[in-house]
């Protein structure tokens, strides 16, 4: 009666949003100040003031509600290109730029755009989990490769073993999400040294989608390595909602790198994607507002402060967990092999935590750490009893 690809992944559904709905019952049964929920990646801080004034002047600039160019108002457009060029060295034009409705249409229509029915697509656990259906639902096939335990650095030689003659593409996100993982330069030249060397023996490319809606959230001086410098066949996928804290808003952009051989055909195939899968365009007042704070970045000090403030509490209750570099999760691993088990055990202390299986890497869990100072603080008791119960 109704698709079957479809209702057959009902089933796997959403582990965060399934445990974000179990937490709200929580809230409602027992209060939401004695409920401690780490499900959700929804940042905390509200947007910059300076924001805040942008979106005000430009509502009232005249024909800022209408239609534009698909791709996105040219002028942006231009002013996230030279953006990126002054900070990878790489010479974006406008033409390389297409503006879309968040990361996730982002990769939507960029997994449209290359893939072909049976392509395959490397991903490298812990991912996050909405990969597989912006993989599957353009007919290819996910090859989930696992990083390295502990650093969840890459396993270069992991990653060379899996590309087969189908492989089209890999997706990389650093800063990781779940990990918190920031990818090193040294491995990235690695990869792309064996990408290469995989692209010269079946004579195609194979593009690195980089999927970076945590790049600005970074800690402790780490530096992100820019993908379009070492990967000549990259597509950046970046949106507004981590770094200003807009996600509701939907707003991002797809950065096709210009020295892909026949860039222009791959921009006009995404441009041509964004309006016949239903996004027409990315919405126009963010558009203009975005670009105005391409250097700006909402509450990193206080993300970082939680960081330190949860790490601190997992440890001193007994948990093992990697200090994270970016992003605003943390990825402790689970006392127990059955990570799910442990999750569903944590609800009866109001811990609402997200296993790890959901993400491809099981034996560990998910936690955001984009909430309030107390509810991290207040946690303790409940994650010692927890720990003390297996």
């Amino acid at each position: 009666m109704f698709s079957e690809r479809i209702v057959g992944s009902l089933a796997g559904g959403s582990a965060i949003r399934a445990m974000f709905e179990q937490g709200n019952m929580l809230k409602k049964k027992y209060g939401a100040e004695n409920v401690y929920d780490f499900a959700l990646g929804n940042p905390d801080p509200e947007p910059p003031q300076s924001v805040i004034e942008d979106l005000k002047k430009f509502a009232d600039e005249p024909g800022i509600h209408k239609y534009m160019p698909n791709a996105g108002y040219p002028e942006v457009r231009a002013k996230i290109a030279a953006y990126l060029e002054k900070e990878t060295g790489v010479a974006f034009g406008a033409n390389n730029i297409i503006m879309v409705t968040g990361a996730a249409a982002g990769l939507s229509i960029t997994m449209d755009s290359i893939l072909n029915p049976g392509d395959e697509v490397i991903v490298i656990a812990p991912f996050f989990g909405e990969y597989r259906g912006y993989v599957s639902n353009f007919g290819g096939k996910i090859v989930p490769v696992l990083s390295i335990p502990g650093t969840f650095q890459l396993d270069v030689a992991a990653i060379e073993k899996a590309i087969t003659e189908k492989t089209k593409a890999i997706i990389l996100n650093s800063p990781n999400n779940p990990s918190g993982a920031v990818y090193t330069e040294e491995s990235l030249k690695e990869l792309n040294a064996v990408l290469e060397k995989a692209q010269a023996k079946n004579g195609k490319p194979i593009f690195v989608v980089s999927d970076e809606p945590y790049v600005k959230i970074v800690y402790d001086g780490v530096k992100v390595p820019a993908i379009s410098a070492i990967f000549k066949n990259s597509i950046v996928v970046n949106s507004f909602s981590k770094s200003l804290a807009l996600p509701g808003e939907r707003i991002g952009y797809v950065a096709v790198n210009p020295n892909i051989e026949k860039a222009d055909v791959l921009a006009d195939a995404m441009i041509f994607c964004n309006r016949t899968l239903g996004f027409v365009n990315a919405p126009g007042l963010f558009q203009k507002v975005v670009a105005e704070h391409l250097d700006d970045v909402a509450g990193l000090e206080a993300y970082k402060e939680r960081r330190d403030a949860l790490y601190e509490v997992l440890t001193e209750t007994g948990y093992e967990c990697e200090k994270p570099q970016g992003a605003f999760y943390l990825f402790p691993k689970s006392p127990i092999a059955d990570d799910v088990e442990f999750c569903k055990k944590a609800i009866e202390h109001r811990l609402v935590l997200v296993s790890g299986t959901g993400f491809g890497y099981p034996g560990y869990f998910r936690m955001a750490y984009c909430v309030s100072m107390e509810t991290i603080k207040n946690s303790r008791e409940s994650f010692r009893a927890l720990r003390k119960s297996f």
